[in-house]
């Protein structure tokens, strides 16, 4: 009996060994460093089998169209999970979901063209790195990626990856449950301009990367959307500013913040041509020959005052001056209407005289009779 059941101890033991040292087929293990890499390997899909002492999973360079939650079962232990470049296009909810102990995510270089609302959802919130650089499948994905931020409980993610994805816009309120993101990295993208309510929620935010985008500009909403952020440090180097009118807020603004720009001192006129690399600091009313924006504005309403009074002058000088030449038919005209006003009055006084005269009554009721 007692042999038996160390036989039996013993046949566990040996599975379990078999079970934890076992690595799938095209993978490599390192039970030493805790790794698993499955690199190039042409894979389909996640492979079964995977170690159960796997902390660094690295499933790259494959054709794996999609990932669900039955994907990555029996996972506990893993924290870094990278699946970059797998050409994945679909993430459904819960994917990650059973792995309770995953900290950092990358899947930078896919396709994602269908995110699920809960994708990222992760058991306990232990997320804490997220890379999504070049991992959207066009920028309308940033509609579906917004949903699933908002509902896959990241409160306590810290780094945020979005580089490269061809961004034209960032939704108000995209970022608003990671409230305690400390990196946000926004470079290589094509954002034109920042939204009221972009970055709100973001009070703990430290870093924000905007290099390599198309602005053009901070107009006021992008500048009070800043001004919350007053721990960041902002990266604005190498968007094509347009050194015109409409600029003169944002250089000032860049005067008197200094210390939020990283490159603050990178930054330089794009267009016009004659403006070309003249730092933004350096940006004002002597070079652009700008007026104030009240000031532009009464300037146009005074001018559209004068205009109006002048063609209402030169109205009334025509009327006038049609007056004159037809002032002799007109004086006729007035001659005719009196006199025809006349002889109605003298008919209604004629009449009104033999109705009041007794004795031509009776004369008249003679006659009739």
């Amino acid at each position: 009996m007692f042999r038996s059941e160390l036989c039996m101890i013993g046949l566990l033991c040996a599975l379990r060994f078999a079970w934890a040292s076992s690595c799938p087929p095209g993978c490599e293990c390192s039970e030493a460093a805790l790794t698993v890499k499955c690199v190039s390997k042409d894979l389909r899909e996640i492979p079964t089998g995977i170690p159960g002492y796997t902390r660094n999973l690295f499933i790259t360079g494959n054709h794996i169209s999609h990932i669900g939650p039955e994907s990555f079962q029996g996972l506990d232990n893993v924290t870094n999970l990278s699946l970059s470049n797998n050409r994945i296009s679909e993430v459904k909810s819960h994917a990650f979901s059973s792995m309770r102990s995953l900290r950092s995510l990358d899947l930078s270089n896919n396709q994602l063209a269908l995110i699920h609302p809960e994708a990222f959802a992760v058991q306990g919130s232990m997320l804490r790195e997220l890379n999504l650089s070049r991992a959207l499948y066009n920028h309308s994905s940033v509609i579906d990626l917004a949903t699933s931020l908002c509902r896959s409980r990241l409160g306590d993610l810290l780094v945020l990856d979005l580089s490269s994805n061809g961004l034209v816009y960032l939704p108000p309120g995209i970022f608003s449950h990671l409230v305690s993101l400390q990196r946000l990295q926004l470079a290589n993208n094509s954002i034109v301009v920042i939204l009221n309510g972009t970055f709100a929620g973001l009070d703990h935010l430290q870093e924000l990367d905007l290099t390599h985008n198309a602005l053009r500009t901070l107009r006021d909403e992008a500048l009070q959307e800043l001004e919350h952020l007053r721990t960041v440090r902002l990266h604005l180097a190498e968007n094509p500013f347009t050194c015109i009118c409409d600029i003169e807020p944002f250089a000032e603004w860049l005067n008197t913040s200094r210390a939020l720009v990283v490159d603050v001192e990178s930054l330089a006129c794009v267009f016009p041509i004659e403006l070309q690399n003249t730092s933004l600091l350096m940006v004002g009313e002597l070079e652009l020959g700008c007026h104030r924006a009240g000031e532009t504005d009464n300037l146009a309403l005074q001018t559209s005052y004068v205009f109006l009074g002048i063609v209402l002058g030169f109205v009334g000088l025509m009327f006038l001056f049609v007056l004159y030449l037809n002032r002799r038919g007109i004086k006729k005209r007035i001659y005719d209407m009196r006199d025809a006003c006349r002889e109605v009055w003298e008919g209604y006084h004629y009449r009104y005289e033999i109705d009041s005269d007794p004795r031509l009554s009776q004369i008249s009721t003679t006659a009739d009779v």
